[in-house]
């Protein structure tokens, strides 16, 4: 695919995994390479060359029910403020708008201001949280618990089908599936840190519990991307050392084509949806 004016913009396949795994290390994201890969097999993902050199990518993630997700728009900071990743998600919503697809995307503060103008509306307000710890807590590992079950908890959640999203997140080496009292949660390793989420769980109290023996149980530090509407959660994880990195804005292009059945506590990641 290419554009008629401007840099030239190729579809991406998954040779160049390791080029994008550059781009996301260098604007400090947690992809791993097997997240590219994923992207790049079963996602629609763009992007820029500067000579050999790949500069600049935007990925759309089909879902079900007419559904999409925007991500991995980057950009190295060389080709920044030149209209770059405008020009790829343009192209990621002008193949969205010929399938017909509704797009959803989590937008940084800076990013909500451009995706607004474009018809993006907020859902619903992220939070990315960071926990560091100096050494491990002792602790009793949660049960596991098997993907069908976490699939299902997320079809409930979202109105979507994600199982080949969760699947392959669940699969890589290092990944649980935890759950405890009610609550499910995915492990799954990163780039920098183990990542919690998607979390769902019948109440506040039961998913705090679960991220709690998820951190005495784990090495190294984690990340959450917890739903701010979720205020008591919010208040439990900072009490208990958990800090707020950033805030992120869940949008959408495009009619509600899916009824969500219970508000999560954490999702699977703002690059991910």
């Amino acid at each position: 695919m290419a554009a008629t004016d401007g840099p030239r913009i190729v579809r991406l396949g998954v040779e160049d995994a390791a080029a994008g795994l550059v781009l996301s290390t260098e604007a400090h994201w947690n992809q791993t390479i097997e997240d590219w890969c994923f992207f790049l097999r079963d996602g629609f993902v763009l992007g820029i060359h500067d000579g050999a050199r790949l500069v600049a990518t935007a990925a759309l993630l089909p879902y079900s029910g007419n559904n999409a997700w925007i991500s991995m728009v980057l950009v190295t900071a060389s080709h920044r403020r030149r209209g770059l990743a405008t020009q790829l998600v343009d192209a990621c919503l002008e193949a969205a708008r010929k399938d017909g697809l509704t797009c959803w995307l989590d937008a940084t503060p800076d990013g909500a201001r451009v995706y607004g103008p474009l018809g993006f509306t907020p859902t619903s307000q992220l939070r990315r949280l960071k926990l560091v710890k100096s050494t491990s807590a002792p602790g009793q590992a949660p049960s596991t618990a098997t993907l069908d079950a976490l699939c299902n908890r997320d079809r409930r959640a979202t109105g979507l089908d994600r199982t080949a999203l969760l699947s392959a997140f669940a699969r890589r080496p290092g990944s649980r599936i935890v759950s405890t009292n009610g609550a499910i949660a995915l492990v799954r390793n990163g780039r920098a840190a183990c990542h919690i989420g998607p979390l769902f769980a019948d109440h506040t109290t039961a998913a705090l519990t679960l991220v709690d023996a998820i951190a005495r149980s784990q090495d190294g530090p984690l990340l959450l991307d917890a739903v701010a509407s979720q205020a008591a959660f919010l208040d439990g994880l900072t009490g208990s050392g958990w800090t707020i990195e950033r805030p992120f804005q869940r949008m959408r292009l495009g009619p509600a084509t899916a009824m969500a059945g219970e508000m999560p506590f954490a999702v699977a990641g703002p690059e991910f949806g």
